[in-house]
């Protein structure tokens, strides 16, 4: 009696047969699942992305209308500043004076994420892939329209860590986003869903224990019931 699986009374058969529009309901219920996980996780990447360009061009603002270049200013000593800076390479300052090519390639990240966000299934990799997407269209915004002129806009930069360059939220997103991709892609959490390596194994560990402790129970069960018939 344990082992029979539940069954909805209304489209349950006298006889104990599942009804025909039982299966029907189960076959749509699991085909609208995948649709519906779909929906979460693109709504889920273009919600984190939305938000990181949002913060993005606030805080560009913010900076371009409050700062002077000449006169930082000190938030903890000189180890942590407010400096408006004018970068026309890529996050951190780097590759200055390509700009236009860095612009292309921002464009192409851009396509290929959305292209393939239709594809995800782990949240994990929506927030790492939205945190890219957000900061490269953040900046994207910048080169494509700020001086000095049309796709070699120079990115508005303005927070300063110590020796580190000179960054925006756009460029702590895509750092933070990478390293969370790559950190997904290293313990084996697959853009798809799927499992490898060390979260296989982590998944496979307490099904292998359940399936232990089960067959234990039922042995032990049998046994009850084996002994109880010869005392009988």
């Amino acid at each position: 009696m344990d082992d029979q699986p539940l069954t909805d009374s209304g489209n349950a058969d006298p006889r104990g047969a599942r009804s025909p529009d039982a299966d029907r309901d189960q076959v749509r219920s699991d085909d609208a699942t995948p649709g519906r996980r779909f929906s979460k996780v693109t709504a889920a990447l273009l919600g984190v992305a939305l938000v990181v360009i949002g913060l993005d061009l606030l805080t560009k603002t913010i900076a371009v209308a409050t700062l002077d270049p000449q006169r930082p200013i000190e938030i903890i000593g000189d180890v942590v500043t407010l400096r408006l800076v004018r970068n026309s390479g890529a996050a951190f300052s780097l590759a200055s004076g390509y700009t236009w090519v860095l612009t292309v390639i921002a464009l192409i990240v851009v396509a290929v994420i959305i292209r393939y966000s239709s594809r995800l299934r782990s949240w994990g990799w929506a927030i790492g892939l939205a945190l890219v997407l957000g900061g490269a269209i953040g900046n994207l915004i910048d080169r494509i329209f700020r001086a000095p002129e049309p796709l070699q806009g120079h990115v508005v930069d303005f927070v300063s860590v110590g020796w580190w360059p000179v960054f925006n939220v756009a460029d702590s997103a895509v750092v933070c986003g990478a390293i969370l991709l790559v950190a997904l892609s290293a313990l084996g959490f697959d853009y798809d869903g799927s499992r490898t390596g060390w979260a296989a194994r982590r998944d496979r560990h307490p099904d292998d224990t359940g399936s232990t402790g089960s067959t234990g129970s039922t042995d032990k069960t049998d046994g009850n019931e084996d002994g109880g018939s010869t005392h009988a």
